[in-house]
C-alpha cells in the first residue's frame, strides 16, 4: 500500500484574498482535470486534504472521479504565513529561503519549520490509523509537503528538498514502513507511474 503526498497545482494569485483562499488558475485545473483517471490512482480507499481552498479544488476532482467522499483536515495547511500575509514574490522566495535556512526561528512571524513539519507529521499519522485498507492520497501544499518528505528520509530540513516551481507535484511513500519511495515528480507522473524515479 502506498500514501502518495500531492501538491496543488498553479493558483490564481490575487493580493487581495487571503492566501488561504486562493484557487487554483486555469493551468492548475487543466492538470488536476489530466490526471482524474491516473492509474497510480485507481487503489486509492482514501484521499485527504488541507482545508485550504487550492487543496480542495485539487482533491474534489480525484474523489469524485474515485467515488470516495474528500475527507478535509484543517491542521493538514500550510505553514502559517498570516503574519506576513501576501508577499511579492522575490520578497517570498527571499523569506522561504529563511524559512527553511532557519528551521527553528520564527522569520517575519511565520510559523517555525520545526513545528510545522510536527504539526505534518503528526497530522499524516493521524490519517493513516483511520483510513482504510489501501492506498492513501493526501492533499496539500509544497512547503509541509517537504519538511514531511525530509522527516520520512531522515533528512536534515532543507529547500534544496523543495519541488520544483509552480507546484502540482507528487511524492510517494510505503503505508507499512513509511519509507520514501520516490521524491518530488511532476503530478503527471501518476498517469504513467512506471516512470516516477526513485529517491
Amino acid at each position: 500500500m502506498i500514501v502518495r503526498y500531492l501538491c496543488h497545482p498553479q493558483v490564481r494569485i490575487d493580493p487581495l484574498v487571503a492566501v488561504e483562499r486562493w484557487g487554483l488558475n486555469e493551468v492548475g485545473r487543466a492538470r488536476v482535470r489530466s490526471i482524474v483517471a491516473a492509474a497510480a490512482l485507481q487503489d486509492t480507499a482514501s484521499i485527504v486534504s488541507s482545508a485550504e481552498t487550492k487543496a480542495i479544488e485539487t482533491a474534489q476532482p480525484l474523489a469524485e472521479a474515485l467515488g470516495l467522499d474528500l475527507i478535509v483536515r484543517d491542521t493538514m495547511h500550510e505553514n502559517d504565513r498570516t503574519a506576513t500575509g501576501y508577499l511579492p514574490p522575490d520578497e517570498f522566495e527571499a523569506v522561504a529561503d529563511q524559512f527553511f535556512a532557519s528551521p527553528e526561528q520564527s522569520v517575519r512571524g511565520w510559523e517555525r519549520a520545526v513545528d510545522a513539519q510536527a504539526r505534518i507529521v503528526a497530522e499524516t499519522l493521524a490519517v493513516l490509523d483511520d483510513a482504510p485498507e489501501g492506498d492513501v492520497l493526501l492533499v496539500g501544499h509544497g512547503g509541509v509537503g517537504t519538511l514531511l518528505m525530509c522527516h520520512l528520509a531522515g533528512w536534515p530540513i532543507h529547500r534544496i528538498r523543495g519541488q520544483p516551481a509552480g507546484g502540482g507535484n507528487v511524492f510517494a511513500f510505503a503505508r507499512q514502513t513509511l519509507t520514501l519511495r520516490h521524491g518530488w515528480q511532476p503530478m503527471e507522473i501518476l498517469n504513467d507511474p512506471q516512470q516516477a524515479t526513485l529517491t
